[in-house]
């Protein structure tokens, strides 16, 4: 009884500070038929309330989110389903769940009644043109009387996690001389590569596939032989992802920063999907990637990415130096200076691969202008020692430059015959 006063609207407490008054006056001037028009009053919503507070609704809910990852700028679709596991009817139900600013309003809803046992299914849908992890829920429930007197919110626990990754564009095949030295060939190697003397059989095991049979083995041995499964090398690579806030310019989605996260997610799925075991960099130090559906975890990782206050990339470039079987680099640049370029530069050796992709990010600020000495120099040095360095300039989408990548390379393998 107690919670129901406590979810008295406000035509409740008008109804009972009414009822209260005329309650006064009958007793002043007394008048009985004003007395029982004042308990009738004051009646109506403690009898609400008290039924609204013995009301036991027994709802579950679930939530669906499709998809559970969406890009920067693309809508998810959240699903509710309310379903009524008592035998009694609802009344009216209002419906409102939490959702976070950045993906919109609170949407909110009415039931007039679900039936017993009855299943409820509502859609809404959310957007958002930040990256991050958003909590969607809990889920509130307000429950009311049909006068309106008294309202009672229940809320449940369950909550779901939206992930808004970065802005991912497809990237043209380059070939990167090098790629692959890290660690072997990354393809699978056929054993039929290898000639048929050169494989090394075992027994034939229940549920092996008769098309692996070695018939001269099998023959040898006097036993059924197969071959033994074809062998994995997983190159390895790195991504280094520059996120000084010193680097950048600009605010919000059209900030370099953001173009930075974009291009390195971009870049990241691009060569997961070519078999590269990645790992990804940035000016703090190594970020955890599971090797399990690397692209995934790479975008989990990159949607809470944010900005640093650090001011070089002396944890970035230790944390690439540690990695001695990469045979790929590639670096998401923000501002450089001089020494900043000579520290990157060497980390490059042997035959590694080592990409650049430097945002002109004095751009994002002042277009008309052009690239300044600082970025030129900056390149020299990356150019210098072998790194192919391509720019990115202010509102440009990192597949128009990434071709660019391989004609850096021809350019660096004649400087180097020559």
């Amino acid at each position: 009884m107690t919670s129901g006063l406590k979810a008295l609207t406000a035509r409740g407490r008008s109804f009972i500070a009414s009822g209260v008054a005329a309650l006064l006056c009958a007793f002043i001037l007394g008048e009985h038929d004003l007395l029982r028009i004042s308990v009738l009053i004051i009646s109506l919503p403690l009898l609400a309330a008290m039924v609204v507070a013995r009301t036991r609704y027994r709802l579950s809910c679930a939530r669906r989110l499709d998809p559970p990852r969406a890009e920067v700028g693309s809508e998810a679709t959240v699903t509710l389903r309310l379903e009524n596991v008592t035998r009694l009817p609802t009344g009216l139900l209002m419906i409102e769940d939490t959702v976070p600013y950045a993906l919109g309003a609170r949407p909110r809803f009415v039931l007039d009644r679900v039936e017993a046992q009855g299943i409820r299914e509502i859609d809404y849908r959310v957007r958002s043109d930040l990256r991050g992890r958003f909590t969607i829920g809990p889920l509130s429930i307000r429950i009311s009387d049909p006068f309106g007197l008294v309202e009672l919110t229940r809320s449940f626990t369950i909550s779901d996690t939206l992930m808004v990754t970065p802005q991912v564009v497809a990237l043209p095949h380059v070939r990167l001389a090098g790629e692959w030295t890290g660690g072997g060939d990354s393809r699978t190697r056929s054993v039929a590569a290898a000639g048929d003397d050169d494989v090394a059989p075992r027994e034939y095991r229940q549920g092996d596939d008769l098309r692996r049979v070695h018939w001269r083995s099998t023959a040898r041995h006097g036993e059924l032989m197969v071959r033994r499964e074809e062998q994995q090398w997983q190159s390895r690579g790195a991504l280094l992802l520059d996120t000084r806030r010193y680097a950048h310019r600009g605010e919000g989605p059209r900030s370099s920063f953001e173009a930075a996260v974009s291009a390195a997610a971009s870049i990241g799925v691009h060569l997961a999907h070519e078999g590269l075991g990645l790992r990804l960099v940035t000016d703090q130090g190594a970020e955890h990637l599971t090797d399990s559906g690397l692209s995934l975890s790479l975008l989990d990782t990159l949607a809470v990415v944010r900005a640093s206050t650090a001011r070089s990339l002396e944890y970035g470039v230790g944390a690439l130096r540690q990695g001695g079987g990469d045979g790929l680099i590639v670096a998401v640049l923000g501002k450089m200076d001089l020494d900043q370029a000579q520290e990157l530069s060497r980390v490059r050796h042997g035959n590694m691969t080592g990409v650049a992709v430097m945002l002109d990010v004095e751009a994002w600020e002042h277009p008309e202008l052009g690239e300044d000495e600082e970025f030129q120099a900056a390149r020299s040095v990356l150019t210098g020692t072998g790194w192919r360095v391509v720019r990115l300039p202010a509102g440009a989408s990192v597949a128009s430059v990434w071709q660019d990548v391989a004609q850096r390379g021809r350019f660096a393998a004649s400087r180097g015959g020559s």
